[in-house]
């Protein structure tokens, strides 16, 4: 119903817009650089077609770099790039990347631009304020009445800027040599070293309003909006009153689709005020036309996900990216903040590595390095009796290795445990070599390394590779030992090339496979499964055992991920485990398996 009104508007609006457009004859209509502000009189973009009458003087010419809007300005070494544009009142906000606006503003007197100064207060002389600059030896004492300018300092010495008026009696100034001033600044210095608001005089046309201002010889006159104009507009007011009053005709939840726009301003706000929080980690925030440029417009889809579509993308010649596009109609921003904050603090081989993110608005992506061999799912499901010839049972060997150090890692090597919630084959990415990536947190939780489990309101996951407890307290707490048993079910599907559950099965014995799988090797008997090689069984029953250990029903009995890492990487096979699908968890067989795995499960409040 959310997306239904405003594709309505949007048709109407799109019949206006075509039946009458005549901004584009217009020549000086507003043009902008790929990011940046909109430009128009009294600037003009260079090379934007628009003629030189669209600009008030050379001083106004702006330009492209990329994607950035570049002003520049006479005796100044680099140009400044262009955040905002005010033109009510007169004034254009400029950053310098390299942090150094006060001294490569030194002449901004020889151009047509000044710094906004704000009001004077009666108790003060300020502002303006002015600066006397100090070279001083690397190493020496500074003061607060000292500020630093990186910009300009070297390898050899330090360059400090002091208030001209202040008292340097006290000041740690007996070994600096006077380089210099800046005078005439609208703040203190440290506040204006990489961004600053400049404001100008002229032009000022005092255009009443519906005209537009242009140059004329040396000054300024104004003129109606080009022809039509007032007839695109009564048909953008009647398109916009037909589509209401469509709107309020066909959709009775008038009071639903207010309450969802709330809602989703509500979760907008959600995710602004985490990304905030979250700046520190500095993965790159990409706008929705970044990514759009990055994907070719959405050319090439790669798969389909519970959350989103995912599309390759290319950052360069060099490196491509997968983006996902969240669904907007599924939960409430809590997957992007999830997969956000958990993997901005995953640095490992065998995680997915995130490039960065867009949050524009109500639309959210997340961009992957792209791996070329896609998911382990693909490999694994087609058949018991083939193999893909990429993936050798040593192969399989390797991945599942990979996978359950990636899973260790989440445990036990970031500053909070991560518990990832979703482990199955179509989350498990092969790069160009077939190593093993998890990926997709949209689903996990982070705690304290202290606690061990952790209470939930709703189960979370994949039917097939959730564990008991997550959808019944009656078998444990819900704790890292749930993806000890998502990643079971993940080493039995490997084995078998099958789902687990297959009611097309055969025989009825082979409709449950890990049931199937316990009852052959229990009875000493070997999996002929796939088996081409000399140490193939030996491979596939190390697996299978290994992935029956994981899938016990109660959290107690499955082995930590650490010691799953160590059994795969053991040269013998492990013992077989008791049968995992009945209930050993009272008497002394459940304190004995215990002890050995050192559980003792603290709940923690989500």
């Amino acid at each position: 119903m959310r997306s239904s009104v405003p594709s309505l508007v949007l048709l109407f609006l799109c019949f206006a817009h075509g039946t009458a457009d005549p901004a584009h004859d217009d020549p000086c209509r507003p043009r902008s650089c790929h990011h940046g502000p909109d430009v128009q009189f009294p600037f003009l973009l260079e090379r934007s077609g628009q003629p030189d009458g669209c600009g008030y003087s050379r001083d106004f010419h702006l330009s492209c770099d990329r994607r950035d809007t570049l002003l520049s300005l006479p005796e100044t070494p680099r140009p400044l790039l262009v955040t905002d544009i005010d033109y009510k009142n007169r004034s254009i906000s400029v950053r310098d990347r390299e942090g150094c606006i006060p001294l490569l503003l030194a002449n901004l007197n020889h151009s047509i631009f000044s710094y906004k100064m704000s009001p004077r207060s009666p108790y003060s002389s300020y502002p303006p304020y002015n600066y006397t600059l100090f070279q001083c030896p690397l190493g020496g004492r500074s003061d607060s009445g000292m500020t630093r300018l990186g910009c300009v300092s070297t390898s050899e010495y330090d360059v400090f800027a002091v208030e001209s008026n202040s008292y340097v009696g006290d000041l740690p100034l007996v070994s600096c040599m006077r380089n210099g001033s800046i005078d005439l600044l609208p703040t203190t210095i440290g506040d204006i070293m990489r961004d600053v608001n400049l404001v100008w005089d002229k032009p000022d046309c005092g255009c009443t309003k519906g005209k537009l201002c242009r140059r004329k010889g040396n000054g300024t006159h104004c003129i109606d909006p080009p022809r039509g104009h007032e007839e695109r507009t009564k048909l953008e007011i009647a398109g916009g009153v037909v589509s209401f009053f469509l709107f309020l005709v066909g959709l009775s939840g008038l009071g639903y689709v207010i309450n969802e726009k709330r809602r989703d301003k509500a979760f907008q706000l959600k995710i602004e005020s985490f990304l905030q929080d979250y700046e520190a980690l500095k993965p790159t925030r990409y706008s929705y036309n970044d990514i759009k440029r990055i994907t070719n417009d959405f050319e090439e889809k790669l798969g389909q996900g519970a959350y989103g579509t995912v599309y390759k993308g290319k950052l360069s010649d060099e490196i491509f990216v997968a983006v996902k596009m969240l669904d907007n109609s599924f939960g409430n921003g809590e997957e992007f903040i999830n997969e956000v904050s958990t993997m901005g603090r995953i640095h490992h081989v065998n995680v997915v590595r995130m490039v960065g993110f867009c949050a524009d608005g109500f639309r959210r992506a997340l961009v992957y390095e792209f791996l070329a061999n896609e998911s382990l799912e693909k490999f694994i499901f087609q058949g018991e009796d083939t193999l893909d010839p990429f993936l050798s049972w040593e192969r399989l060997h390797d991945i599942a290795l990979g996978v359950a150090k990636g899973i260790e890692y989440l445990h036990q090597g970031c500053d909070h445990k991560i518990l990832h919630f979703d482990i199955k084959p179509h989350n498990i990415l092969l790069d160009n070599n077939f190593n093993p990536k998890i990926a997709d947190f949209g689903l996990a939780k982070l705690c304290s390394k202290e606690q061990s489990a952790v209470s939930m309101t709703a189960a979370r996951g994949t039917m097939g590779y959730i564990a008991p407890e997550v959808f019944s307290r009656n078998f444990g707490s819900v704790s890292s030992k749930s993806d000890v048993y998502s990643f079971g079910m993940l080493l039995l599907e490997m084995v078998g090339g099958r789902k687990n559950v297959d009611v097309n099965a055969k025989n009825m014995s082979q409709m449950y496979f890990p049931q199937w799988v316990y009852n052959h090797l229990n009875k000493g008997e070997e999996l002929e499964i796939r088996i081409r090689e000399d140490g193939d069984h030996k491979i596939a029953k190390k697996l299978a055992i290994v992935g029956l250990w994981c899938i016990h029903w109660y959290p107690a009995d499955r082995p930590p991920v650490k010691a799953v890492v160590q059994m795969l990487e053991g040269d013998e096979c492990p013992v077989m485990p008791k049968n995992p699908f009945v209930s050993s968890s009272s008497g002394d067989a459940a304190i004995m398996r215990g002890r050995l795995w050192n559980t003792d499960l603290e709940v923690i409040a989500e």
